[in-house]
């Protein structure tokens, strides 16, 4: 969430807990570094960090440094200051899990410079390879904050398997697909990070079909995998995989295809199960489904394939692919495929005007359910999105024109 937005916006960086002189030198620095401008940036950094409590700028100068042992030390520094403030301005027992504010950090404004603090360990350990201090910075903030405001909850899954944890992976993730979680989105106890011995029994089919049209995939291809190194090729597995097929074929797609490994994460606003959350998914943990045996095993599972096989869009066509993404996306939208390029010109004059919501929010519902918009409307609302979440002010016309053409 960003800070320049919500109760932040209004009262100030962790509730006012800098000064606003502080908070508009932080600002100008981060407006600076997303413009590729990081010298420009560290004047007002440094300014930004006189006052000594400025966590935020702190976690700004940490991605600056030259080094990353340099980077995660001065997060660890960080993450002792914040922890002092915090003592200092909520009470002796805020970090207790018998006190107040345990399981509502994030709620209190106050907290959230520390969280954020300990966002940016997570991905600085992890970029070092320290997949034991990743894993265990979320495991805290799923204590301190179980409904999981920041998302950890779609990294965890994937730091225990890098760490080595597949029992714990799969016990987490068994945690977040209970009935009751997915329903209601109630978070488990502790974040899901009790760590109960995990079930290899294989789920009812109800079950299966529930979680097939609305659930987590990056946590359920967690449950694929773990299970998978767990007990091999086992029904529970395969059923793990063909719900994570259906309802983020992105992520098998690129699996199966051997596209290479995402060098970044992807910084673009995303709904459940989109492509961006797929990107950022196979950023993690890609290499480990590259692994000849895992490969081979999701390779095999035709149930699981067929999700990922896409159909020509050109609506006289319906040639199905041979091979996984044999067929080439529409560079606009990237929603829409062709067999070949006669089929895309062909189709052209149907598809520029198309009316199409983007399938990722409602992935299970009809296109023609809802009113449709034009091929460029999903770029249009990334950017819409884009604009708010770093608080700027979009055009008055950006999400009319997105949402309904």
């Amino acid at each position: 969430m960003n800070k320049r937005m919500g109760m932040e916006g209004m009262l100030g960086v962790g509730g006012g807990m800098i000064s606003k002189e502080a908070q508009k030198n932080l600002e100008k620095a981060e407006d600076l570094c997303r413009k590729r401008r990081p010298e420009k940036a560290l004047p007002y950094l440094e300014k930004a960090m006189e006052g000594g409590n400025n966590l935020d700028a702190i976690v700004q100068m940490a991605f600056l440094m030259p080094t990353m042992d340099m980077s995660v030390k001065l997060l660890e520094e960080a993450e002792e200051k914040g922890r002092a403030q915090l003592i200092r301005a909520l009470g002796p027992k805020c970090f207790d899990d018998d006190g107040d504010c345990v399981e509502h950090f994030w709620g209190l404004l106050e907290t959230r410079p520390y969280m954020r603090v300990l966002q940016a360990l997570v991905r600085l350990a992890f970029e070092t390879k320290d997949y034991s201090k990743s894993a265990n910075t979320i495991i805290e903030m799923l204590r301190l904050c179980p409904g999981d405001n920041m998302g950890q909850r779609d990294w965890l899954g994937s730091v225990l398997m890098k760490a080595g944890r597949s029992v714990d992976a799969l016990s987490f993730a068994q945690a977040w697909l209970q009935p009751e979680t997915v329903k209601t989105g109630a978070p488990p106890k502790r974040g899901g990070c009790t760590f109960a011995s995990p079930s290899k029994e294989p789920m009812r089919q109800e079950r299966v079909d529930s979680l097939s049209e609305w659930g987590p995939a990056e946590i359920i291809y967690t449950g694929a995998l773990s299970s998978f190194k767990l007990w091999g090729d086992c029904e529970l597995a395969r059923q793990y995989l063909k719900i994570g097929a259906r309802l983020n074929p992105h992520i098998l797609l690129k699996i199966l295809a051997k596209v290479d490994q995402p060098r970044s994460l992807n910084n673009s606003p995303r709904a459940l199960n989109s492509p961006e959350s797929a990107q950022d998914y196979l950023w993690l943990t890609q290499d480990l489904w590259m692994a000849p045996d895992i490969w081979a095993w999701a390779d095999s599972d035709a149930e699981a394939k067929s999700s990922v096989l896409r159909t020509c869009s050109r609506a006289d066509c319906g040639k199905l692919e041979d091979k996984v993404a044999e067929f080439k996306r529409c560079g606009g939208c990237k929603e829409v495929v062709y067999c070949g390029p006669e089929c895309q010109k062909q189709d052209w004059k149907e598809h520029k005007p198309r009316m199409s919501l983007p399938t990722p929010p409602f992935p299970h519902v009809p296109p023609n359910v809802f009113p449709l918009a034009e091929c460029q409307a999903h770029k249009k609302q990334k950017e819409f999105l884009r604009m708010m979440r770093q608080g700027k002010q979009a055009p008055a016309s950006g999400m009319d024109s997105a949402f309904f053409g």
